[in-house]
């Protein structure tokens, strides 16, 4: 095996205004034979920190619109309201009017002002809510709208915070990809829902992992194992389009199926601390308890990134099965396990450990899910760019990656899925309409390999 440093490893580029660049890069050592050193895996200023106030400093005021008005549409506005001062709603779009008002009552009731704010309905209700002048939107409809809603975003100038995943398919993460080349560009600020970023348990384990306390990357473990979401039956007068947004987390033209969905968290840690992505991807998965939709409830997948480092993904929503949502990463000179926050030495010694305690006692404000939205406030009263969703993307291509090897039975290539035409959507989006399913890729449940002849 030939000799690799760590800033070969990491020094491929610095991100601009994000974390890095994620790129085919070694992350073995080499079998010099040779004792490890704590050397950095990258140096400062080549890996974004984001700064975690309690709240956003203030500034010039800024009108914000919410686009997709469920449950997690309804918290991260409440959220941006926690995190600054100055915020005020102005325009709310969602395809059913029923959950604007929604959102509308449940933030009322939760003591936010977001009285007078206009109401938009339809699929084309983002370039409405867009076009009516806000600073900052909030994108958090099924994600398979999220790439075109980004898109116009960025093409009108206005700030954003995108829900994870960012797409459900390898077209959707290429149109992020570019439009995310242009918002920094454009000097916009971008943030995903990757809250993890802003966690600081997470981001402090990260910064000491890129300083080489548990040596070069070898490998890892990432879980997300619990029980059954959420689902709706069918209700009369419901078309099949109707219904299926209803119960979106159960349709992978929606939602990409829950390997991308909800497990690209643990997936996006593991890319995030290597600084690159995994090259081929060869797993199973099944769907045997799921009680609507066309989606595995369970996956299985062996990642393998260059020099043959592996990461194990496992993922499953069954009710009364062992859970577990964490990450495991792996280097030469020990470990860090999210369970605990703490890194070990190879003999399984703590080295170091967060202290939630202290976090608590200096920090008013613990909530990763408002911390984003300080760090996304903070970008745009400074006019700085900050790009998030190129390396979301990426994070959410690899979770693709991961169904189709599941969903097929075969290893399947980053290069090919890089440059799969797969795409759930139709090109033209207007053809989209609450009556029928027609317009979209809607394939049947899918079955691996081939029956025994």
């Amino acid at each position: 095996m030939s000799k690799i440093s760590r800033r070969d490893f990491f020094g491929c580029t610095a991100a601009l205004g994000g974390t890095a660049l994620l790129a085919s890069v070694p992350v073995l050592s080499s079998c010099s034979g040779k004792k490890p050193q704590n050397l950095p895996l990258r140096a400062p200023g080549e890996y974004y920190l984001p700064v975690l106030d309690d709240k956003a400093a203030d500034g010039r005021e800024l009108k914000a619109g919410l686009i997709g008005c469920g449950g997690r549409g309804t918290g991260a506005a409440a959220n941006m309201l926690q995190a600054a001062a100055g915020v005020k709603f102005t325009a709310f779009g969602d395809v059913f009017e029923d959950r604007i008002d929604e959102a509308i009552a449940n933030l009322t009731e939760w003591g936010y002002d977001v009285s007078g704010v206009q109401k938009f309905v339809g699929f084309d209700a983002y370039k409405k809510v867009i076009d009516s002048g806000v600073d900052v939107v909030i994108l958090t409809t099924p994600p398979a709208f999220r790439p075109y809603q980004f898109q116009y975003a960025v093409a009108n100038g206005v700030h954003a915070f995108l829900e994870k995943p960012v797409a459900v398919d390898a077209k959707g993460c290429r149109t992020v990809i570019a439009a995310a080349k242009q918002a920094q560009a454009k000097k916009l600020a971008v943030v995903t829902g990757t809250q993890r970023h802003h966690q600081r348990s997470y981001v402090e384990a990260f910064k000491r992992i890129q300083e080489g306390m548990i040596g070069e990357i070898t490998g890892g473990n990432v879980y997300w194992n619990q029980g059954m979401l959420w689902y709706r039956e069918r209700e009369k007068g419901w078309s099949d389009m109707e219904w299926a947004i209803r119960d979106w987390v159960n349709w992978k033209f929606l939602s990409g199926d829950h390997i991308v969905e909800q497990h690209v968290h643990n997936i996006d840690v593991f890319m995030w601390m290597t600084g690159a992505h995994p090259v081929k991807a060869t797993g199973f998965g099944s769907r045997q308890r799921r009680v609507t939709g066309d989606q595995y409830d369970n996956f299985s997948i062996d990642f393998e990134f260059d020099n043959g480092v592996h990461l194990h993904s496992m993922s499953r929503q069954i009710d009364g099965c062992s859970n577990n949502v964490s990450e495991y990463v792996r280097g030469t000179l020990g470990y860090w396990n999210s369970i605990d926050g703490a890194i070990r030495n190879n003999k399984g010694d703590i080295i170091w450990q967060f202290d939630g305690t202290a976090e608590r006692a200096e920090h008013a404000q613990t909530d990763p899910y408002v911390l984003e939205h300080v760090d996304l406030i903070n970008h745009i009263r400074r006019g700085e760019m900050l790009d998030q969703a190129t390396d979301t993307a990426l994070s959410t291509l690899a979770g693709v990656m991961g169904r189709e090897a599941a969903y097929t039975g075969k290893t399947i290539v980053w290069d090919e899925i890089m440059a799969s035409d797969m795409d759930y959507l139709p090109a033209d989006m207007d053809a989209l309409s609450l009556c029928s399913l027609d317009a979209v890729k809607h394939p049947e449940i899918a079955v691996p390999g081939e029956a025994r002849k």
